[in-house]
């Protein structure tokens, strides 16, 4: 059965030319005109021929008329067809290319807003992959549809059945090589269809090998592990080329096979023309029109192969592109969702079930109340659903049962970023951008003027190593931050969230990866981001929880224990088996 996967495909590219319609019919009604051309000239061209083999019998003046009619007609369709024909190239070009980076720009958007749970099942070099091979293949195909394509198949369609009004028994053998390349091709794009969506699957492991090792070059060189990744890489490009191969194969046996066909239908036209001729059912003429015809049909089979080739070709990367534009995220806005100003920062959850795909509780019926300005500290072994509550308020999931209330107002009632511009996190990893240190402090508020910048650097303990880097703030630090150390990467996204100013603050085991000396240094900066910000403490060091105002133990998705620091080390449950684990100096 002949696959219809690559037509799908194709219809939604043509309809992403919805937002440049007016362009398009442009362009459509030019291509009418285009594909006209190239067969006005061999009638002329015909015409020409027996009004010459006739210009003893017909006399001179008469053929030097018919002669300059037929050259003013010829010398207006060729010259309209350059004219036309340089609009198409250009304005195509444009149309092309803006769409494409309009696409990809939808594409990146769209992406940036989908579910943390997405994301952790695909992997960001897959998903780089499929915009920049999905772009390129939308903009090659739209090229070439305006270029040739509609051209090429107004033909077909079109004025390839007019030539039967002109001398059908020629017509007959240019449908029949017609015929022929269309059964070729719907018989080679059957036999190969899953072999192409196997060869893209392959090339998109290929990204997500060769991106997960340059992601992590320290530790692929750390474990001298150069030559066994590459190992792997060559294991992904010899499947590639073993899914390839065959595919490539079958294509060339139709280039062999259209070419030996033209050839076959070039000497049957020339044989059965001299026939007619003979007989007087055809000219001379007529014979060079239908030669005329038959070499340019040739021509555009030819196109008409290699674009179906193309498509099928980038029909799986497009199938991929076009799967992730249409996957939706498990948290949006709700229709009537309105925007949350800023709050004053009370807390609620409310009787929260929440369970991830696998089933399992990961929080069962947590309720607790942070006050505006409080401390409130998470604390638990790990997987016990700490993050996953902080993941509820920051509406990374929505619970399944009860109410995550912000002053009062349960978030689903409100837009996911006005929700998020009153949360400020820290997260355990510093996760800082390829840019400048400013740039960097800037996410959360762009519009920040520098001396507010400064000030929160200085609030975070950063200001004084900042301007040691070679420029200041303008010092580009690398890849995730590479270029600073834990506690200079920490202080840094401190000084963010200073600047973005909200307030509900999260911190989500903010200091456990630093040591003694650079977490006081941090601690200090933590001080200062918590005044007067209601603070949600994710820690697994119990000594920087010491003043929380009230401390929550989280075991297996519940909340097991609640007090102050004092009241749970002395209670002689789970909090104090875990102080007595850590460092009797907690005590003093």
């Amino acid at each position: 059965m002949f696959d219809l996967r690559p037509l799908r495909v194709y219809r939604r590219v043509l309809m992403l030319l919805k937002p440049v319609k007016g362009r398009a019919i442009i362009l459509t009604l030019a291509n009418l005109f285009l594909a006209a051309v190239p067969f006005i000239e061999p009638i002329l061209f015909g015409r020409t021929i027996d009004l010459l083999t006739q210009a003893s019998s017909r006399g001179a003046d008469a053929t030097l008329n018919d002669g300059i009619r037929i050259f003013g007609i010829w010398l207006l369709v060729g010259v309209g067809g350059i004219a036309i024909g340089a609009l198409v190239s250009l304005h195509a070009d444009r149309l092309a290319h803006r769409l494409r980076l309009e696409v990809m720009a939808q594409y990146f958007a769209h992406v940036l807003r989908l579910h943390l749970a997405f994301h952790r099942e695909a992997h960001s070099g897959r998903l780089l992959s499929i915009m920049l091979s999905g772009g390129n293949d939308l903009f090659n195909l739209w090229l070439s549809m305006f270029r040739s394509h509609l051209s090429t198949f107004v033909a077909l369609l079109v004025l390839l059945p007019l030539t039967l009004f002109l001398n059908w028994k020629l017509a007959i053998v240019l449908i029949a090589l017609t015929v022929v390349f269309t059964v070729l091709t719907a018989f080679v794009t059957h036999r190969t269809h899953n072999a192409q969506y196997e060869v893209q699957s392959q090339h998109t492991k290929l990204a997500e090998q060769a991106g997960d090792a340059i992601g992590n070059v320290l530790l692929v060189q750390s474990f001298v592990r150069q030559a066994a990744e590459l190992r792997q890489l060559r294991r992904v490009i010899d499947k590639v080329l073993k899914a390839q191969f065959p595919v490539l194969n079958w294509w060339a046996a139709v280039s062999i096979l259209s070419g030996a066909a033209s050839t076959m239908t070039i000497i049957c036209i020339f044989a059965l023309g001299a026939w007619l001729n003979l007989k007087g059912e055809a000219s001379v003429g007529s014979i060079v029109t239908f030669m005329g015809f038959a070499t340019h049909l040739i021509g555009r089979l030819g196109q008409v192969v290699g674009f179906v080739n193309n498509l099928f070709m980038q029909a799986p990367s497009l199938s991929m592109f076009f799967d992730v534009l249409d996957a939706r995220s498990m948290v949006q806005d709700l229709p009537g969702a309105y925007p949350l100003e800023r709050v004053v920062g009370r807390v609620e959850f409310n009787d929260i079930v929440f369970s991830y795909e696998s089933g399992k509780k990961a929080l069962d019926k947590i309720s607790f109340t942070a006050e505006p300005g409080k401390v409130v500290a998470l604390v638990g072994e790990t997987g016990a659903g700490k993050s996953t509550a902080m993941g509820l308020l920051l509406r990374q999931y929505d619970p399944q049962e009860g109410q995550v209330l912000v002053d009062g107002i349960d978030i689903r009632q409100v837009t996911l970023d006005s929700l998020r511009a009153n949360i400020g996190v820290v997260f355990q990893e510093s996760l800082l951008f390829f840019r400048t240190i400013e740039e960097n402090l800037k996410v959360g508020r762009p519009d920040a003027t520098d001396e507010e910048m400064v000030a929160a650097a200085r609030q975070a303990q950063a200001h004084d190593f900042i301007m040691q880097q070679p420029q200041g703030y303008q010092t580009i630090i690398g890849e995730r931050g590479s270029k600073l150390s834990g506690g200079e990467r920490q202080r840094l996204a401190i000084a963010r969230v200073i600047l973005k100013n909200p307030s509900i603050l999260i911190l989500d085991e903010a200091t456990s990866a630093l040591d003694s000396a650079t977490e006081t240094k941090v601690q200090k900066a933590f001080q200062a981001l918590m005044q007067g910000r209601t603070t949600l403490i994710i820690a697994h060091r119990l000594a920087t929880i010491r003043n929380a105002d009230l401390i929550l133990v989280f075991q297996q998705g519940r909340i097991v224990e609640r007090g102050t620091f004092d009241e749970l080390a002395e209670g002689g449950g789970l909090f104090a088996q875990l102080v007595s684990a850590q460092s009797g100096s907690l005590r003093k």
